[in-house]
């Protein structure tokens, strides 16, 4: 999850982490921590793994989409990208989920005007989004102007949810003073 798997679905950024996402069963916390007996890690907030050569999976793109839609301003052009990498890849033979998916998550004005008037009939569907209402009349600047809107109420959201968690979290790594 997070910026690695943004790179294997074509919108590469430079990341300097791995966001990993673990099962919390005894085998996987075992696993977990001889890794890092191993590695001698020490944990400070999330901690590495050497993965070597075996399989790692990937954060379905549907699942990644909403992890990147936070406060955060670089995650919303890599939010963008993601869409729009999958978006003209298979525009010409899309699935029925890949025309649902790009409805609810394409955040380029011009693709979801091309979107709306290739699935007029879809489109209608998600007509509550203002974006999508707003491509379906071929109204790009009003599109653009609904994700926009989109956008700030989206981090508004997030912002609110991590307040009340930060101070929490900031309190757990630091360490515990006796």
């Amino acid at each position: 999850m997070g910026g690695q798997a943004c790179v294997v679905y074509g919108a590469a950024e430079f990341s300097r982490d791995v966001d990993l996402a673990l099962l919390a069963e005894p085998v996987n916390l075992a696993s977990l921590s001889g890794a890092l007996d191993e590695l001698d890690a020490v944990p400070i907030a999330v901690p590495t793994l050497d993965l070597e050569s075996e399989p790692v999976d990937v954060l379905a793109l549907p699942d990644l989409v909403p992890s990147k839609k936070t406060q955060r301003d670089k995650d919303w052009p890599m939010l963008r990208r993601l869409v729009e990498v999958e978006y003209v890849a298979a525009r010409e033979s899309p699935t029925p989920a890949q025309i649902d998916f790009w409805f609810a998550e394409l955040r380029s004005p011009e693709l979801l005007v091309e979107h709306a008037s290739r699935r007029p009939r879809s489109a209608r569907e998600f007509a509550a989004r203002p974006a999508v209402a707003a491509a379906i009349a071929g109204d790009r600047d009003a599109a653009g102007r609904a994700l926009d809107e989109e956008r700030i109420r989206i981090r508004d959201e997030d912002r609110a949810y991590w307040q009340p968690l930060r101070l929490e979290i900031e309190q757990a790594r630091r360490p515990r003073r006796a």
